[in-house]
């Protein structure tokens, strides 16, 4: 796991890393707030997930994705604690998606670690119980992932192969 840590910023540290990785958190924090309606809360679905599975392409979008959600939630209502912990778990699922073997299976990562750590700290400052709001982010996050996400890797992996 850490291996990968270690490739994401040494490709990041270049200024075509910088780039494509400051790209990809803006992406993510733009499309997170464009639509926050449904991108807050325990009921949702984060449209930016979809680039979640990003890293299974590009080691770069691992530290973007993590600055991006840190943006993100900023500008969401549930303070620190959605800014800490929604940021790491975002980044453990970037780490864990560059392991996967395939666009399918890069899908799970986000959805399982979303599910479980959003879910725990959303029912404890909703009055949503741990496991209504892990059910509801984890419909949120199959929606994004495997409807939006495993299409875009699609599309992009035609482009651009999986470095």
């Amino acid at each position: 796991m850490f291996n990968d840590v270690k490739e994401a910023w040494r490709k990041t540290a270049t200024p075509g890393g910088i780039a494509k990785a400051a790209l990809i958190g803006a992406a993510y924090a733009m499309l997170t707030i464009f639509f926050a309606p449904i991108s807050y809360g325990p009921v949702q679905v984060r449209v930016s997930e979809a680039l979640t599975l990003l890293p299974w392409i590009w080691v770069e979008a691992i530290p973007g994705l993590f600055v991006g959600c840190i943006i993100a939630n900023f500008a969401g209502g549930f303070g620190i604690i959605d800014v800490v912990f929604g940021s790491l778990a975002t980044l453990l699922a970037a780490i864990l998606t560059r392991k996967m073997p395939s666009k399918v299976t890069a899908a799970v990562p986000p959805v399982v670690v979303n599910a479980v750590i959003v879910g725990a700290y959303l029912s404890f400052l909703t009055d949503f119980s741990w496991q209504a709001a892990m059910l509801y982010v984890g419909i949120g996050e199959v929606v994004a992932c495997f409807c939006l996400g495993v299409p875009l890797l699609i599309l992009l992996e035609k482009k651009f192969p999986r470095a």
